[in-house]
């Protein structure tokens, strides 16, 4: 059993004992701490807290026992029902909530679920905000309503609608263009909430042949629900048939797009961003951002329309920051998360999808055309295991020395820039190893980069230890 205390929430697999899984005791307790602390920081004072989730299999039990333990805490629950995260995070702003949570793991398998938490604009809580929701847990520093000041719980289950409502509304999608394409488009939404809301949303975008995938909601994934190419061989078979001229397959809460061309051949994730980023770009002049472990490919296409590129730390909350500092009209990670903020400051495969089909629409070419317009960037993902009393900060701090002479990032570990690829050395907080990303325009020049890096922070640690 895993439990998984972060500032963005709690994660872990259901069962096992208090504080080694997902259990009903930690799910009252962290969501009471949370709680807690919406009530002491909130600007709204509406009472109200929305809740949604997707469609595992321990989401009814866990959203009861999140439900129960907010009226007890005295809150009126907005109930959802089976929504999208990016659904549940306009909720929160379109009811002026005081917050949200979010029950869903995300892309990890079946056995997990979590919780994650929004504060009123619908956005995740920042590193301070999150370390004290876990101050506030570990102390158990909440109290609970009496019986004449309990809580209330409603459900709205409207929100698929006015999260669609809200995409075609957005001057940049082009329902008529998409119509008229008559295109035909395959998903894949792993047995999960998209396939509810993924094929309303194409049949009022004006597709009307939809090849359906693993859309039944039963929360028992029939594949590894992280949506990587090592995970999609099925619809990539589809698509080799000639079944559809494009497919988006999603994660299970929605907020990650992975696209396969009319051939069966992987997009890119990495491309997701970058091609909607550059469809916006084309009528809107502004910055761009996406975090530091993300291809070069934004910073192109931004360079191309005269516009500046931005790279923030990883992880969404710190892409949002930064995007509302430079005022980014587009940004993202490159796991297929795009946040538009015309919409709301959230990844949202939905409006990816309506972005990418009004684009293609436009261009009046297949999707694999579509890809060949952009410069062809490979990345390679690798890591350095280090004893537990190495210091990683130190190695990090002497391969910036060594490098001083390249373009250096170091707002999130340290990131080297060179002429034609690049090198992200991030470490975990968890386990001593240093993460390594690395990214050049072949696989093999990728990989060498890395591995060059990789030889130079074992050579230090070597060195260190013989000290």
């Amino acid at each position: 059993m895993t439990l998984i205390k972060s500032i963005s929430g709690i994660r872990g697999t259901i069962g096992g004992k208090a504080s080694e899984g997902l259990n009903p005791l930690d799910i009252v307790k962290f969501t009471a701490a949370y709680a807690t602390f919406i009530r002491k920081t909130c600007s709204v004072k509406n009472n109200k807290i929305v809740i949604g989730r997707d469609a595992r299999i321990s989401g009814e039990m866990v959203k009861d026992i999140v439900e129960g333990t907010l009226i007890g805490l005295g809150w009126d629950v907005i109930n959802i029902g089976l929504a999208s995260t990016p659904t549940t995070e306009l909720a929160v702003t379109m009811e002026g909530a005081s917050g949200g949570i979010i029950l869903t793991a995300s892309h990890n398998p079946k056995q997990w679920n979590a919780l994650k938490l929004l504060n009123e604009k619908g956005e995740f809580l920042n590193k301070e905000e999150g370390n004290e929701v876990l101050r506030i847990a570990e102390a158990e520093e909440f109290e609970f309503a009496d019986v004449e000041n309990l809580g209330t719980a409603h459900m709205d289950f409207s929100y698929d609608q006015k999260h669609i409502n809200n995409i075609l509304a957005l001057p940049l999608v082009d329902v008529n263009a998409i119509r008229k394409a008559n295109f035909r488009v395959a998903i894949d939404t792993v047995n999960s909430v998209g396939g509810i809301i993924l094929p309303q949303l194409l049949s009022q975008l004006g597709v009307n042949h939809i090849v359906r995938l693993y859309t039944e909601p039963t929360g028992n994934f029939q594949h590894n629900p992280e949506p990587l190419e090592k995970n999609l061989g099925e619809i990539m078979d589809l698509m080799k048939k000639g079944v559809a001229d494009v497919a988006f397959v999603v994660d299970p809460d929605v907020d990650r797009l992975a696209i396969i061309c009319e051939d069966g051949s992987m997009y890119g994730e990495e491309y997701t961003l970058v091609t909607c980023a550059d469809y916006v770009l084309k009528h809107t002049r502004g910055n761009t951002v996406s975090n530091l472990s993300s291809t070069r490919a934004l910073r192109d296409v931004t360079n191309r329309y005269g516009q500046k590129y931005f790279a923030s730390a990883v992880g969404e909350v710190n892409v949002v920051t930064k995007m509302r500092e430079v005022g980014a009209i587009i940004g993202g990670e490159g796991n297929g998360g795009v946040i538009y903020p015309a919409s709301h400051y959230g990844r949202d495969a939905l409006v990816g999808i309506a972005l990418f089909l009004s684009y293609l629409a436009h261009e009046k070419i297949k999707v694999s055309e579509l890809r060949k317009k952009y410069p062809a960037y490979y990345m390679a993902k690798n890591r350095v295991e280090l004893t537990p009393d190495t210091d990683v900060d130190a190695i990090l701090a002497r391969v910036k020395e060594i490098y001083k002479d390249e373009e250096i990032n170091d707002i999130d570990g340290v990131k080297i820039d060179f002429f034609d690829r690049w090198v992200h050395l991030r470490k975990s907080n968890t386990e001593p190893i240093i993460r390594v990303y690395s990214e050049g325009f072949s696989p093999e020049a990728a990989e060498e980069i890395g591995q060059q890096i990789m030889k130079v922070i074992e050579e230090i640690a070597s060195k260190k230890q013989k000290k």
